[in-house]
C-alpha cells in the first residue's frame, strides 16, 4: 500500500492547531521598508500583486511578491 503525496486535511476535532497561511503583505508608495539582503529602503512603485520597486539609496530593486524578506517599518 502506498501513501499519497497530498497533505491531509485538518480535522475540527484535532487537538493540534490547523496550519495557518501567513497573511499577504501589502505595501504602498512611500512606505519605509527593510529587506534582509538590501537593508533600509523606500517603496517608489507598486505593481499590484506582482512586485514593488524599492529605492535602497545606492540601488533600486524590483522585489517580487510575496515579499518574504521585506517588512514594513
Amino acid at each position: 500500500m502506498t501513501k499519497s503525496a497530498s497533505p491531509s486535511r485538518h480535522l475540527p476535532t484535532s487537538p493540534f492547531k490547523a496550519p495557518v497561511a501567513p497573511a499577504p503583505k501589502h505595501f504602498a508608495e512611500g512606505d519605509q521598508v527593510t529587506h534582509d539582503m538590501y537593508g533600509l529602503g523606500r517603496v517608489i512603485g507598486i505593481e499590484d500583486g506582482i512586485a514593488a520597486l524599492v529605492d535602497f539609496g545606492s540601488t533600486q530593486m524590483r522585489i517580487l511578491s510575496p515579499y518574504t524578506k521585506m517588512t514594513k517599518l
